[in-house]
């Protein structure tokens, strides 16, 4: 029976977050405001750029306006990341014995395609991708489980086959909302701050596929 594994990107895929940090820092540091790494921590990490600019910039900020917001600071991300794109630890063997164990692969992110490009790209993950979904995708943002169930869509699979590695509060509620087991990674965020998880990991090493079979078995 087939399954596959969907990862999420920033904080899952490579620890993005504090280059986030610094951009949304350079970003707000134009318009003379300067949030503290606590205010990121409950308002950047995990959440959509919609939601992170309303909420700094303490109005609605919506339509054509968010669209060329969102492409500024994004772009100073870009800028940022592009010369230290860097898996988290042991994500790569572990997605190459996926691959070599039939599995189905697949990214699911709340960020930009052209973000995509840049780590997919760099990381050689294209090839090896059933499925790349990125914010343009999806007209509802996690927590909705939209980009969950299209991914599985694009698999030919059902949710219940499907395996997701989430790190922040709302892409988990996302991937249980779409009825699939999940995996916190704990790279920005504790136990205790996720929703309950089937599994956990502060980082790849050492982690089975066979984990992964019996996440889908149980």
């Amino acid at each position: 029976m087939p399954h596959a594994v969907i990862f999420d990107m920033d904080g899952v895929i490579c620890h993005t977050n504090p280059f986030h940090s610094k951009a949304f820092k350079q970003f707000f540091e134009k318009r003379e405001l300067f949030p503290t790494e606590e205010d990121f921590a409950l308002h950047m990490y995990g959440k959509n750029n919609g939601y992170i600019l309303s909420h700094f910039l303490g109005r609605k900020i919506e339509g054509q306006e968010l669209l060329d917001l969102e492409d500024e600071k994004e772009s100073l991300f870009r800028e940022i990341y592009q010369s230290q794109v860097d898996p988290i630890f042991g994500f790569m063997p572990f997605f190459q014995a996926l691959r070599k164990s039939g599995f189905k692969t697949a990214v699911a992110t709340s960020a930009p395609f052209a973000n995509l490009e840049l780590i997919a790209g760099k990381l050689d993950l294209f090839p090896h991708l059933e499925s790349a979904l990125a914010s343009e995708h999806v007209s509802k943002h996690k927590p909705d489980p939209e980009v969950y169930l299209k991914t599985a869509q694009n698999l030919s699979l059902e949710p219940s086959q499907c395996v997701v590695f989430e790190d922040s509060f709302s892409g988990v509620s996302a991937a249980k909302n779409a009825g699939m087991k999940v995996v916190g990674v704990l790279s920005s965020h504790t136990k205790e701050e996720l929703p309950v998880c089937d599994h956990y990991i502060k980082n790849y090493e050492g982690l089975e596929v066979d984990r992964i079979h019996a996440l889908l078995d149980a």
